[in-house]
């Protein structure tokens, strides 16, 4: 299934949310990707109707099997990415802008190889 760039981002943005407050709301979303409320009210909709995220009654949001699985993809891309920018002397700051503009276009190949790379670097 093909899945656009700007619904990895979503996804991605509710998984560290997730991560970092343990409960995800569309407001935290408007907040963490600087969105307007109707934009990302119209991309939560979209990503229920996808099966990727689901949406309580009480706003809450939750990735499903399959929203988890493409975030947790994109996270890792974009921490390994991260890292590898920060090995080669940019800033964390910059480092993490840049890997955003990067981490959905790489060959599997291309990042495989980044991984082996990164892994096997000392901290």
């Amino acid at each position: 299934m093909v899945i656009h760039e700007s619904a990895e981002d979503y996804l991605e943005s509710i998984l560290i949310i997730q991560e970092q407050a343990g409960q995800v709301r569309s407001i935290d979303v408007v907040n963490k990707l600087g969105y307007s409320k109707p934009s990302v009210s119209i991309a939560m909709k979209k990503l229920r109707e996808s099966g990727y995220i689901t949406m309580a009654g009480d706003g809450n949001i939750s990735l499903t099997g399959s929203g988890l699985e493409i975030a947790s993809r994109i996270y890792r891309r974009h921490k390994t990415i991260t890292k590898l920018f920060e090995l080669m002397g940019v800033s964390p700051d910059q480092a993490a802008a840049d890997a955003c503009k990067v981490e959905h276009d790489l060959s599997e190949e291309t990042f495989a190889r980044i991984c082996s790379y990164v892994e096997g670097r000392p901290e």
